[in-house]
């Protein structure tokens, strides 16, 4: 075989790797423009030779967690968790039935907690997260969800990850993105596991946070978790978390929700190549179909600005092979 036959077999070879490598990227995507988007844009800015190339160490992508990255119907799972946290609690408060919202959760009424909104959600999470070390509240949580299951799929709540949104995490990160979570839901709820499902590790969880107390006891320096609400990391708080926690503009961000616009609208308004990215959820059969009327996770305003700021948007049910990965 002549130099020149062996360069070109070379580069059919390679260029056959590529392509393959390319389609076992995101497996569970099916071809069409969402897919074509998110491989157009990592390409672009990953290749040194792209006028669009970024610095690895810029290259640093957001992700909602509840919908965007697993189930958040029919209600938030740190929802469920401080429902059930409130009821084993509850013998040692007897004091709790003299709060309307606290008696409520006891009971499960859950027409009264919902008409208490989200001052009353808070009240609840408050009660059932304090009081504790970060540590013991990271074996709690650990010890839920290894227990805890949906009420309509039978399975753990950290079985109910999207998988094609798990592959889109190790793509990323394959070609050199640093991911985070930035999540309304609490940091330390999110943090025993997030690692584990979505190779995310704890420095890079962002969320919502009760306010903590330094402590002497029994000799001993311990941290106190204390029934205040320190930080809302929701709706605007995303991006000002993100200054907080990560100190630079992401160059992608990925939600499902009215409260990821902020966090979509600061990401893509950065200079350079941006990528934003919207989950709808249209697939009732394999999941659920909800948008402008939900009460959880509702998608209006966001939806209504996606096309005119050029946001990629995901439909559920044309977009992705799967959903959830098969039960082991």
């Amino acid at each position: 075989m002549t130099l020149l036959a062996r360069a070109a077999l070379c580069a059919a070879l390679l260029m056959s790797w590529s392509g393959a490598a390319l389609a076992q990227a995101l497996p569970s995507w099916n071809d069409g423009p969402a897919k074509t988007a998110i491989e157009t844009f990592v390409k672009k800015v990953s290749d040194p030779a792209s006028p669009d190339f970024v610095r690895p160490e810029e290259r640093i992508a957001v992700f909602d967690n509840d919908g965007t990255l697993w189930v958040e119907q029919p209600m938030y799972t740190q929802l469920a968790f401080a429902l059930e946290r409130v009821k084993a609690l509850a013998p040692q408060h007897p004091e709790w039935r003299q709060n309307p919202v606290l008696k409520a959760a006891i009971d499960g009424d859950m027409k009264t907690l919902a008409a208490a909104g989200e001052k009353g959600i808070i009240e609840l999470v408050m009660v059932t997260h304090a009081g504790s070390t970060p540590a013991d509240f990271h074996k709690i949580v650990a010890s839920w969800l290894d227990e805890a299951r949906h009420p309509r799929f039978k399975r753990k709540y950290t079985e109910l990850v999207y998988q094609p949104m798990l592959e889109l995490l190790a793509y990323l990160r394959d070609n050199g993105f640093t991911t985070y979570i930035v999540s309304g839901g609490g940091i330390e709820f999110m943090r025993p596991w997030a690692d584990k499902v979505y190779g995310v590790p704890p420095a890079q969880v962002v969320g919502s946070s009760i306010k903590t107390r330094f402590d002497m006891v029994d000799g001993k320096p311990t941290l106190v978790r204390e029934p205040s609400m320190n930080f809302i990391d929701d709706g605007p708080g995303k991006p000002v978390g993100i200054n907080q926690h990560i100190g630079q503009r992401p160059i992608a961000a990925f939600g499902n929700s009215d409260g990821d616009l902020q966090m979509l609208q600061w990401t893509t308004a950065g200079e350079g190549p941006r990528f934003g990215l919207i989950v709808h959820h249209t697939d009732a059969e394999r999941e659920y179909a909800y948008d402008r009327q939900s009460s959880v996770g509702r998608l209006d305003k966001a939806l209504d600005l996606a096309a005119g700021q050029g946001w990629t948007v995901v439909d559920m049910k044309k977009d992705w092979k799967t959903i959830f990965a098969p039960a082991k």
